[in-house]
C-alpha cells in the first residue's frame, strides 16, 4: 500500500460545479443549471493537517466500495469507533478492514465473503493509524 501525504501548504482549486443533480433517472425540465465553483478539497477533507491518503490494493474490502488501485482518504483526528473503514498496522503489516467489536474485543471485519475476519488475540500488535472518510476510484 502506498501512502501519500497531504501538502496543507497548496491553496483549493475551484472546478465548475452544477449545482442542479445529474438526473439518473427523468430529467426535470425546471431544473436550475446555475454554474458555481466547488473545491474537491473542501468537499472531501475535513481535517487538512490530520489527512493523507493510501492507495488500496485488493479485492477484500470491495463490499465497501473500495477496490484495487482506489485512493483512500484518511483522518487520523477522528476516533474509531465500531463499523468504520480504519487503516491499521497489524503485526507489522499495513491493512484497510472494518473494525467490529464482538465481546468487548476488536475484530478485523474484511467485506468480502472470500476473506475471513481477523480476530486479535492477545499476542498481536494493532496500531490503528486513522478512519477512512472517502474513497476516489474510476470508472474507466
Amino acid at each position: 500500500m502506498k501512502l501519500v501525504p497531504l501538502i496543507p501548504e497548496l491553496k483549493p482549486v475551484k472546478y465548475p460545479y452544477y449545482r442542479s443533480p445529474a438526473a439518473c433517472g427523468f430529467v426535470s425540465p425546471a431544473a436550475d443549471y446555475l454554474q458555481e465553483t466547488l473545491s474537491l478539497d473542501q468537499l472531501l477533507i475535513r481535517h487538512p493537517a490530520a489527512t493523507f491518503f493510501a492507495r488500496a490494493q485488493g479485492q477484500s474490502m470491495e463490499g465497501a466500495g473500495i477496490f484495487n488501485e482506489d485512493i483512500l482518504i484518511i483522518d487520523r483526528s477522528l476516533t474509531p469507533k465500531s463499523g468504520d473503514v480504519v487503516i491499521a498496522l497489524l503485526d507489522g503489516e499495513l491493512i484497510v478492514k472494518r473494525l467490529v467489536y464482538r465481546e468487548s474485543k476488536p475484530v478485523l471485519q474484511s467485506e468480502n465473503p472470500d476473506y475471513p475476519p481477523i480476530v486479535l488475540d492477545s499476542e498481536q500488535n494493532l496500531d490503528v493509524w486513522g478512519v477512512v472518510t472517502e474513497v476516489v476510484h474510476h470508472l474507466r
